[in-house]
């Protein structure tokens, strides 16, 4: 897999706000919020998408859900509401191709997403 800019991240090569890190998931704000509150939640494993996960992934990827619930009760808008997603491959949206947990709050968020970019099929 190529080096992304997650990669870079974890190797505190390049900056990021982290506000969760332990020995397998790292946390930080995205640099292009689409909510008041917009997080990364990574694991340091690099697995492009989710289509590249193995069986033995498995409680990794469940180990990122709690870290969203973990972070989302430790800064107080658990009762409020948010939105956990996970885009896999460029017409999901993807972007940086390792895989990451987006976590947002802080406003209501309306369904469907990004309804003035959808694509026509």
């Amino acid at each position: 897999m190529a080096e992304t800019i997650f990669t870079k991240i974890m190797n505190r090569e390049i900056p990021a706000d982290i506000v969760y890190e332990d020995d397998i998931s790292l946390a930080f704000k995205d640099i292009n919020p689409q909510a008041p509150v917009h997080l990364l939640i990574i694991p340091k494993k690099e697995i492009a998408t989710i289509n590249d996960m193995e069986e033995a992934d498995r409680e990794l990827f469940g180990h990122l859900y709690w870290v969203a619930a973990k972070l989302a009760k430790e800064m107080g808008f658990a009762d409020d509401g948010y939105r956990t997603v996970m885009n896999c491959g460029e017409n999901s949206g993807q972007t940086v191709f390792h895989i990451h947990l987006h976590l947002l709050a802080g406003k209501p968020l309306g369904w469907p997403p990004y309804t003035d970019r959808m694509k026509q099929a």
